[in-house]
């Protein structure tokens, strides 16, 4: 039940996060009561102060307050809706477009992504998609100590057990079978290798000259359940890495066509990883309903192949046989660009 209202929360935050980015429509309308703007006291004409932009009626009660709210969750002001179906079925025009400077009817790119990525995290959180957390400061080693320890008093009562002589043959049998698992499992773990078994022996081996870092590594060799939380909450603050990331290696596909410059192709990036982690999320949900894992890989990869064409196509105006070499240097590069963020993110997760 936490992970369901943490997950309504996130996409709450992530929609309000995007509409605070977009700010009002220029077209929103207010009941002018006031003579001077509330906010920089300039003299009011018509709807808006022409100095700051504010409304002229600033509402005061909880009725508009829950508007404004569901206004910001529901639909960016209504520009979603002009957006997404743009995104879907024609990228390149959306971005084209925007570039250009028709921006009143769509959502921005930057409020489009973050929004993307606030709903993408509340949907792992609902699913309860997340790796597994170890809390408290138990180490590796310790848990290792305490499994040996269970397993020789275990073993202990076993054969205590199988020294007695009113046992019938069906019970010894029994735990004769728990006696060899037991022998087992004690072998398993004391095969281990020592750096899993010594308390900090693998902080101790690590001597980069940070000891932040020497501490996150010793802290992910003690819990890597934690770490891998730790990282997946950190992809959730540093995901807009992956625009910067990015623009260069797009900007190297058009280097001789100095039409387009980094502006267009930071748009281009945005939009597109935009639709990519709607895409996931959709995935993610179809996933949940029993669709084979191998179908959903084979589909959403030849979705993102074709919509990185079109989306090419359209935003730089190319011809068929230009998309199509661009379209395939381009996937090579996002694995380039994947393998920058997630080395990033390990960084970032240790030291953080």
């Amino acid at each position: 039940m936490s992970d369901l209202v943490d997950g309504i929360g996130t996409m709450a935050e992530g929609a309000l996060v995007g509409a605070a980015i977009e700010g009002g429509r220029p077209d929103d309308t207010g009941h002018t009561h006031e003579t001077e703007c509330l906010n920089c006291g300039t003299h009011l004409v018509g709807s808006h102060c022409h100095a700051c932009g504010q409304h002229a009626h600033v509402h005061r009660t909880i009725g508009a307050l829950f508007h404004d709210i569901l206004h910001g969750v529901l639909h960016f002001e209504g520009r979603t809706w002009a957006t997404l179906p743009m995104l879907a079925w024609k990228p390149g025009q959306l971005t084209r477009r925007y570039v250009d400077g028709q921006r009143v009817a769509f959502v921005s790119p930057m409020a489009l992504f973050l929004f993307s990525i606030f709903v993408m995290f509340a949907v792992l959180q609902i699913m309860g998609i997340s790796p597994p957390v170890r809390t408290g400061e138990t180490s590796t080693a310790e848990h290792i100590a305490a499994s040996e320890e269970r397993l020789v008093e275990k073993r202990k009562d076993l054969l205590a057990d199988l020294a007695a002589d009113d046992m019938d043959p069906a019970e010894s049998a029994e735990k004769r079978q728990a006696l060899a698992t037991t022998e087992e499992n004690l072998a398993g773990l004391r095969a281990l290798p020592a750096f899993m078994r010594e308390k900090d022996a693998g902080t101790e081996q690590m001597h980069s000259g940070w000891k932040r870092l020497d501490k996150g590594i010793g802290k992910w060799r003690d819990n890597p359940g934690l770490m891998l939380y730790k990282l997946q909450t950190t992809a959730y603050k540093f995901s807009w890495l992956l625009i910067p990331l990015s623009v260069p290696f797009v900007a190297l596909l058009f280097l001789w066509r100095r039409r387009f410059g980094l502006y267009d192709h930071a748009v281009f990036v945005t939009y597109s990883l935009a639709f990519m982690t709607m895409l996931g999320i959709v995935a993610t949900i179809i996933g949940a309903l029993g669709v084979a894992s191998e179908t959903l890989l084979l589909g959403c990869t030849a979705i993102a192949c074709v919509h990185i064409y079109r989306h090419l196509q359209g935003t730089y105006e190319l011809s068929a046989g230009s998309t199509l070499w661009r379209t395939v240097v381009l996937l090579c590069l996002i694995q380039i660009v994947l393998g920058l963020f997630a080395t990033a993110l390990v960084f970032l997760g240790l030291v953080g």
